[in-house]
């Protein structure tokens, strides 16, 4: 009999954890083909997210709960639970329901016909804002174009993988994360599976706007290198430009008597030389400090308590207090 984990990373989700609890233990109880462990990582929530996760645990124990020291993000919290997740499959859902725990199932039956990664396609996003909507969409096909991994259109973490692409996971040292990103790198057998979103059960949105582009950000640094061919053509596009200015002077100059020493084009030509800079070194230093954060080895998440598991009978899980990656 497999065992499937299911990761749910928490943050402030106290208005519908217990629904969530709820949801995803009446699924368990309708697969009696499989095994079943959830293991919930509360991202250092503010709220009681985390206390009735663990009165959930005490009860049924097939409920686990990591609480990390504080809020490290929501790709460092589904690392926390996938390092974790003792499962020969380890699927990861979020909190707040939009995903559907009845397509767990149909999850786990194409991985059972022999596919290692069966990711979410969203169909459908109901209660998301238009703006939402489209920005979410211009990103992810942008994402694709000018990336050299062929990360799915309108998919999310919302996924199941087999044990040997966890493991492969687990061993990447990322510390801007896209998990997306990298599980469609590692390869195998990738399948979709198409569904419609629900709008979410209670709450609110842990993505703002500015949470977003950070994360849209990330996507794009550490999966494309087109930006910084982006700044290279910038670059030459202005030089092209200032030479031409260049020659339009001394031809003027040389060859006609409307000569004026105006201050205008000079000034325009400065501001456009020093926009162009700004950006391209924008660009740059974007890369250069995910460089300089790689290089200082710092822990991905810190782990304050675990409640639910039993270290005697994990399945290769290695997750210690710190984590370094």
């Amino acid at each position: 009999m497999a065992l499937v984990s299911v990761v749910v990373p928490c943050f402030d989700e106290s208005a519908v954890i217990e629904t969530t609890v709820d949801a995803l233990l009446r699924f368990c109880d309708s697969q009696p083909a499989h095994e079943f462990e959830l293991v919930f990582v509360d991202d250092g929530s503010r709220d009681d997210t985390a206390r009735k996760v663990s009165e959930r645990a005490r009860s049924d124990a097939r409920v686990k709960l990591i609480r990390l020291s504080r809020n490290f993000g929501h790709q460092a919290a589904v690392t926390a639970g996938v390092d974790a997740a003792a499962g020969d499959a380890v699927v990861v859902i979020d909190a707040d329901l939009q995903d559907p725990p009845a397509a767990i199932g149909d999850m786990i039956a194409a991985w059972e016909r022999g596919h290692e990664v069966v990711y979410g396609v969203r169909s459908s996003r109901a209660g998301e804002s238009g703006f939402k909507r489209a920005t979410a969409a211009v990103f992810y096909r942008c994402l694709r174009r000018m990336s050299d991994v062929d990360i799915p259109v309108d998919a999310g973490d919302f996924r199941l993988m087999d044990r040997a692409v966890v493991e492969v996971l687990k061993d990447m040292p990322e510390r801007h994360r896209f998990v997306r990103g990298l599980v469609s790198w590692i390869g195998f057998d990738q399948v979709p599976l198409r569904y419609d979103r629900a709008p979410r059960t209670a709450g609110t949105t842990k993505y703002p706007l500015r949470k977003m582009v950070s994360f849209a950000t990330d996507g794009l640094v550490s999966f494309s290198t087109a930006p910084l061919r982006i700044a290279t053509q910038i670059g030459l596009l202005s030089s092209a430009i200032a030479l031409a200015g260049i020659v339009y002077a001394l031809a003027v100059r040389l060859f006609t008597s409307q000569w004026v020493q105006g201050w205008a084009a000079i000034f325009i030509a400065v501001l456009f030389v020093g926009g162009v800079q700004l950006v391209c070194l924008g660009i740059i230093g974007s890369y250069v400090g995910r460089i300089f954060d790689e290089t200082k080895r710092r822990p991905l998440y810190v782990v304050r308590s675990r409640l639910g598991f039993d270290s005697a009978e994990r399945r290769g899980s290695h997750t210690p207090v710190s984590t370094a990656r």
